[in-house]
């Protein structure tokens, strides 16, 4: 990266990838946004609005969208923001640089167990990675309301030039080194946010959900250690706080396909015919998986896991979590 002003450029036309363009569009910067949509394409060039992802969002008319992964070359940065089960061959087809590529998408691969930065790896080995995580809601992102968010890269110089450069007046970025914390974080708290969301749904009240945010939390804690994770990670933005955030709103659509789930609607009937994304019914079955694999105990993540692929019913489900041994708050 250079001294002169950074050019971004953002893989990913969603709710995410539309409010962090407007967050850099914003000032005028000139900023190009790539859509898999040609409708959403064509809005935001016509109208400067994505009124199918980001409807409330007025976009800067510096704010150009492009259907060509190849417009996407020339920039000194790109920011990632596909949902991970499309993300390998769009990566494959995104133009040879040597520029950063920074991750905002929250999951995991299915049977590789791989996180963005990992299949980044695999198709860049030698390209720049971070990840960008932490509480942040896309219409407020977009409407220039205050946030804090993780950035982290594999050396502390890098995070640094890298969260100066994305950092406005009402977005903070705090730096880190820790990738796999940071991504583990993201991917957790969504499905932790759908078993919160089964719990307003349910109707099982206040106190359910502040023990399952905590136990939840113990869950994350020990996936993200075992992989490698920094516990402070885990306890900052990317973690602890994304995980506030979206265990207590129906605006995060995890939550609001956890109430659905709560009031008895299978995830089937719930995920028909949704263009926008709930990632941790994608994250949840993946997340079970490598836990088991590895042998970290996960019983909320698995049983979210259980509820999407419709093999239990809530009733059940909560039964069973509810009558697990008694053990030491601390495991």
């Amino acid at each position: 990266m250079t001294s002169e002003p950074v050019q971004f450029g953002v893989v990913g036309g969603g709710a995410w990838g539309t409010a962090l363009a407007q967050l850099l569009a914003a000032d005028g910067a000139p900023i190009r946004l790539w859509a898999r949509e040609a409708d959403v394409v064509e809005t935001i060039n016509r109208e400067h609005r994505n009124s199918l992802f980001l409807p409330s969002a007025a976009l800067s008319p510096s704010l150009h969208a492009t259907g060509n992964l190849a417009d996407m070359a020339g920039l000194n940065a790109l920011l990632i923001v596909v949902p991970v089960p499309y993300l390998r061959p769009i990566l494959a087809d995104l133009p040879e640089a040597d520029t950063p590529l920074i991750f905002c998408s929250k999951g995991m691969e299915a049977n590789s167990f791989a996180f963005p930065v990992d299949i980044a790896r695999d198709i860049f080995p030698n390209r720049p990675l971070a990840v960008l995580s932490g509480p942040t809601f896309a219409h407020e992102v977009a409407a220039g309301l205050p946030t804090a968010i993780t950035l982290a890269a594999e050396d502390r110089d890098s995070a640094e030039q890298l969260a100066h450069a994305l950092a406005r007046p009402h977005f903070r970025p705090y730096v880190s080194t820790d990738l796999i914390g940071a991504e583990i974080g993201g991917a957790v708290k969504n499905i932790l946010a759908i078993a919160c969301g089964i719990v307003d749904g349910a109707g099982l009240g206040l106190n359910a959900r502040a023990a399952l945010i905590s136990r939840g939390f113990a869950e994350m804690t020990r996936f993200g250690l075992a992989r490698g994770a920094q516990a402070e990670t885990l306890a900052g933005l990317a973690g602890l706080g994304d995980l506030v955030l979206t265990c207590t709103s129906s605006n995060s659509r995890n939550f609001a396909l956890g109430q659905g789930l709560g009031r008895g609607i299978s995830a089937a009937e719930l995920m028909a015919d949704r263009r926008t994304i709930a990632e941790g019914a994608f994250s949840a079955p993946v997340v079970a998986a490598a836990a088991e694999a590895d042998n970290i105990d996960m019983p909320i993540t698995a049983t979210v896991a259980c509820l999407i692929a419709g093999e239990t019913n809530v009733a059940d489900a909560i039964q069973a979590l509810l009558s697990r041994p008694l053990r030491p708050e601390g495991r």
